[in-house]
This record gives C-alpha cells, sequence and structure tokens, in this order.
C-alpha cells in the first residue's frame, strides 16, 4: 500500500485484508431519527464491532502491513480510547506487543477494556495530544512502530471500507453523515464513496467545542485549537491530519458542529427510541440529522453511530438531564404549614395527578422560611409538559407557594 495516497483501490484492497476479521455492521433505516429529522435515515451501526467502534478496521489494516521485523518489535498507539481497543484487540489476535498511551482523564471503561485486550497501558497528559507527544517519545525511545489514530495511509484504507459496506447496503442513496476528529473515517469513506457514486453529499459532523477540522477548512491549513472539554470525547481532538485534511477537502461537501445538550440528545433518542448504545462520538452524526444542522432536504441519508463505548456515570447523567429537558423530572419547591399532616395533604394532591415522588427533602432553617412553616424540595416523574402544567395549577388552586427550580 502507498505510503503518499489513499485510493479507492488501496479501500478494496483494505476490505479484502479485513475480512473474516470484521463485523459487517448493519445498516437499517430508521423512522424514528427519520421522522424528526425529515430525511429518510439509516444507521451504520459500527458500534456493534467487536470493541464498540469502527477504529478497528484501520487499526488492523495497519497491523497487517507490518513487516515481520516491525512485527516483531511490537507497536505503540496514542488514543483516547476506541483506537486504543482497536490496536489492542487485533495486535493480541496477531501475536504483536502493543503499548497505548492514553489521557489520564480516559473514561474507565476504555482504559479497563484496553488493558483486557492485552495492551500495556500508559496515562498520561490531560488530553489526546499530550498522549501522542508521549506515545512518539517512547516509540523513538523504545523502537516500537507508532499506529497513527487516523494520520495514516493503511489506517484511513481500513476505516474507508465502511463506505464500500454502506454503497452496497444502501445502493440508491443521497447522503452520509460522519463523524470527524482528527478526520480518517470521513476521508476513508468520502474516498470510496465520491470514486464510486460521486454525487452522493458527505457531510461531516464536529463537536462544537473541538472544531479542529472545520477551523483547518476555514483557513486552508491544519491549526492547532485550544482544549475544550465534551461529551464527545471521542473526536476531541486538537489538530486535525495533514493527509486527512487534503482528502476533506477534495471529497467532503459540508462540514457541520453540533452542541453538548444536541450530542447529549442524539445518545437518549439513540437509547430510547433506537435501543442503541452510542458515545458523544457515536451520536454526533443523528444529532446533526435531528437538530437540522446540514443543509439536506428529504433526501436518504445514512448516518453513522461509529462507537459505543461510553462510560456509565456519564450515561446516567444525560439520561437524568435529557428527562428533565423533556419535562417527565421535574423539582419544585413548597412552602407549607410545618404541622402534622400537612406532608399528607401535599401528596395527595400530587397522586391525584398521577404523578410520582422520587425525592424529597425538608427545610426550615433556609430560602426564607418563617417560623411555623417549612419548604419541601420535591422531584417529580410526570408524563410531560402537560402533566406538570395541570400540578402547578393545582398548587396555585390549593393555595401552596410554590416555585418550578430549572
Amino acid at each position: 500500500m502507498s505510503e503518499v495516497e489513499v485510493s479507492l483501490n488501496s479501500i478494496r484492497e483494505a476490505r479484502a485484508n479485513i475480512a473474516g476479521s470484521i463485523y459487517l455492521s448493519p445498516c437499517s433505516h430508521s423512522a424514528t431519527v427519520s421522522e424528526m429529522s425529515g430525511q429518510t435515515v439509516y444507521l451504520k451501526l459500527e458500534n456493534r464491532q467487536r470493541t464498540g467502534a469502527f477504529k478497528e478496521r484501520g487499526a488492523l489494516n495497519k497491523l497487517l502491513a507490518l513487516s515481520p521485523a516491525e512485527r516483531e518489535r511490537g507497536v505503540i498507539a496514542a488514543s483516547a480510547g476506541n483506537h486504543a481497543q482497536g490496536v489492542a484487540f487485533h495486535a493480541q489476535r496477531n501475536h504483536i506487543s502493543a503499548k497505548i498511551v492514553m489521557p489520564a482523564m480516559t473514561p474507565l471503561v476504555k482504559v479497563n477494556a484496553t488493558k483486557g485486550y492485552g495492551a500495556e497501558v500508559v496515562l498520561h497528559g490531560d488530553g489526546y495530544d499530550e498522549a501522542y507527544d508521549e506515545a512518539r517519545r517512547l516509540a523513538e525511545r523504545d523502537g516500537l512502530i507508532f499506529v497513527h489514530p487516523f494520520d495514516d495511509p493503511a489506517v484511513i484504507a481500513g476505516q474507508g471500507t465502511i463506505g464500500l459496506e454502506i454503497l452496497e447496503q444502501v445502493p440508491d442513496l443521497e447522503a452520509i453523515v460522519v463523524p470527524i476528529g482528527g478526520g480518517g473515517l470521513i476521508a476513508g469513506i468520502a474516498c470510496a464513496v465520491k470514486e464510486t457514486k460521486p454525487d452522493v453529499r458527505v457531510i461531516g459532523v464536529q463537536a462544537a467545542r473541538m472544531p479542529s477540522m472545520l477551523a483547518a477548512v476555514r483557513e486552508g491549513r491544519v491549526v492547532t485549537i485550544p482544549v475544550n472539554p465534551t461529551i464527545a470525547d471521542g473526536i476531541a481532538v486538537r489538530r486535525a491530519g495533514e493527509r486527512t485534511l487534503e482528502m476533506v477537502k477534495k471529497y467532503v461537501d459540508e462540514v457541520v458542529a453540533v452542541e453538548e445538550e444536541e450530542i447529549a440528545s442524539g445518545i437518549l433518542t439513540l437509547l430510547e427510541r433506537e435501543k442503541t448504545l452510542a458515545e458523544g462520538a457515536g451520536a454526533a452524526a443523528v444529532a446533526a440529522l435531528l437538530h437540522h444542522k446540514t443543509s439536506l432536504k428529504n433526501q436518504k441519508t445514512v448516518a453513522l453511530v461509529c462507537g459505543g463505548n461510553i462510560d456509565v456515570t456519564l450515561l446516567s447523567r444525560i439520561i437524568e438531564r435529557g428527562l428533565v429537558k423533556d419535562g417527565r423530572i421535574v423539582r419544585l419547591q413548597i412552602h407549607l404549614s410545618d404541622r402534622p399532616g400537612s406532608l399528607h395533604q401535599l401528596t395527595r394532591l400530587i397522586a391525584a395527578h398521577h404523578a410520582n415522588i422520587v425525592e424529597l427533602k425538608f427545610d426550615r432553617a433556609y430560602y426564607g422560611v418563617s417560623l411555623g412553616d417549612t419548604l419541601i424540595d420535591i422531584s417529580l416523574e410526570t408524563r410531560g409538559r402537560d402533566q406538570i402544567e395541570r400540578i402547578l395549577k393545582a398548587l396555585a388552586e390549593a393555595g401552596y407557594r410554590h416555585e418550578l427550580v430549572l
């Protein structure tokens, strides 16, 4: 494989190389996302790969391209998680030693999974870029082969195999929406698709907090942007790739950005409506469609769900915030007399409106509570905003001083 250029032929070669070792992920129609977005949407579920993300395609293709002498030396990679797992898993299967440098704050689920695949894990730095620099230093010191997560022809070609699969699974597609971090995924897919069906629109999606490729496209050159935490940690890259930028400029029609709340909404929609678990990066393409960030209009579209390795603590927070945003959990502060029976009367009113109490706290000293009164801080599970409005109206009619806590 050429070390200079990625081509349709090199992507086809990559597909032949990794066949039998990579799961052919489904690309199924989503009635829910279609209805909510105004497009006819199919979901390419790369979160169902063995390691939970697309990254193992490029990692495996790179490992298979190594010479016997290079395999003997071993490999090293820097990753926030998914590339790490892809390299570790396939290195172990091919009897190649692997060392992975991960940012110190990488979610524990990704660290443990990488160790579980047999790799040595080194935690270093606050983000990907510091981990990358350390991996490069260790590669030089120890004579290891560095496996770049995105700016390598073999890795890009491996990711491009997704594009070939999509063309076969949805032969009449009109657009593909792909998350972007460093650009290896969209570069490979865009090359495969545009070289086969040039009229298909390819749209990239970045986290608004870390839009390194968007900045590079606007500037016409690779730029380094400041670190800004995002729930889409899998695409949180400060600097896009040199090679991937050129391929994005050549093949990609549009690059857009999604906000944190929009990504969280995408995760929740996929989980609740599609029964599909996606991490922040994995939900970015769906988020862009749900929130109408692209220029697409009534087009048959494939959205890539590129990974599902989400930290369960983060997932629980996203679920809770999503329920609050949808009005299915509401918090109220209610003043009532501090005497026997007062709480019983309040809970009877709430029960009459079929809301469920999930948390209850008393306060007699703060928030300007008068002597002889108490303040109830209460969280309710409801069916939505209409039910909340009925409860608030009933509280007012019953004479309760109350406030909705936002």
